[in-house]
């Protein structure tokens, strides 16, 4: 059988399962849960390659920080290279797809993002005070002074971006590089949600400290953002002027979120913002319940699109092998 083709059935059968433990199961419990595990690990390194105070220009901790993303991405990479090789090379190919797929499933989480978007949805229904508390469980802004609206948006902006951060990206390196590129982006995306901030937060000053994680994120992410978009323009029927969505990309600080959160926007005719950063789609109108649960449906039928898309790839990269 040739070991291309058979390459990539395990790791089609892998997405495939971990897409269904994700939909009827979720997360893992945090003891076993490895981007739990990489959360401890940037926080531990975090307290000493961070300074306690603003500084000017710190070269020191911004190299110190970046060696030590690079050793901990090296382990990352090792430990869930191991585990594939081992699948792989020492189990049949069911039971290959099967380690994988449970292996894979920790790195996206969809289930527990769509859940989270619609809790705060439904306390907004109790109070504002009940959704804004909710809101702070999902994003990292201060939300004290949102308004209903501006908490119906902030949920919606975070199910745009975390649908490209939680969902096609680490499925899309997964096709890529195997488990190994999947981890790896994750561990990128969670150094960055811990480290690349401009300023202080959590006692310590990262704006130099930050900056690579910041970087590296950018630079994964690049590529599922755009798919992203491109899925939402799909799950919105053509709903997205692209040119309109190229100049909503631009507005916002981030050179990825803007585009599945303009996206969004455009798709569902609303206006989408972060007090004092910026306005995505300012003409359209303020997000009303109903929004809600159309944006968890468009980002629903996105990784429905996504799946034949990653199937393809997945048969097109045997291919390729085969005849090289």
């Amino acid at each position: 059988m040739p070991f291309p083709i058979l390459d990539a059935a395990a790791a089609a059968v892998a997405l495939l399962l971990a897409l269904s433990i994700d939909r009827w199961w979720g997360e893992p419990p945090a003891a076993l849960h490895p981007v739990v595990w990489m959360g401890r690990a940037l926080g531990a390194c975090g307290a000493r390659v961070a300074p306690a105070q603003a500084t000017g220009r710190d070269l020191w901790s911004f190299w110190l920080a970046a060696i030590a993303w690079c050793a901990l991405a090296a382990i990352v990479l090792v430990v869930f290279g191991v585990l594939q090789w081992t699948a792989v090379a020492h189990l049949p190919a069911w039971g290959a797809a099967l380690a994988l797929g449970l292996l894979l499933k920790p790195l996206l989480a969809w289930r527990m993002l769509r859940r989270e978007v619609l809790a705060v949805e439904a306390a907004l229904g109790e109070s504002l005070e009940v959704g804004r508390a909710r809101l702070a469980w999902l994003v990292s802004r201060d939300v004290r002074q949102l308004d209903e609206a501006q908490v119906r948006e902030s949920a919606i902006e975070s199910l745009a971006e975390n649908l490209s951060d939680s969902v096609v990206a680490p499925l899309f390196w997964f096709v890529l590089l195997g488990l190994p590129g999947a981890a790896l982006y994750r561990f990128a995306n969670t150094a960055d949600a811990m480290w690349g901030y401009p300023d202080m937060r959590g006692g310590r000053y990262w704006q130099w400290a930050g900056k690579w994680a910041a970087r590296a994120d950018d630079a994964l992410s690049w590529l599922p953002a755009r798919l992203t978009a491109l899925l939402l323009w799909l799950a919105a029927r053509g709903g997205v002027r692209w040119g309109a969505l190229r100049a909503l990309a631009r507005a916002t600080p981030s050179p990825n979120g803007g585009w599945p959160m303009g996206a969004m926007a455009l798709a569902l005719g609303v206006r989408l913002s972060k007090p004092g950063v910026y306005v995505l789609n300012a003409a359209g109108r303020a997000a009303r319940a109903e929004d809600t649960r159309r944006a968890v449906d468009l980002a629903s039928r996105s990784i429905a699109a996504l799946i034949p898309l990653l199937l393809a790839a997945l048969l097109l990269i045997a291919i390729v092998r085969r005849h090289v």
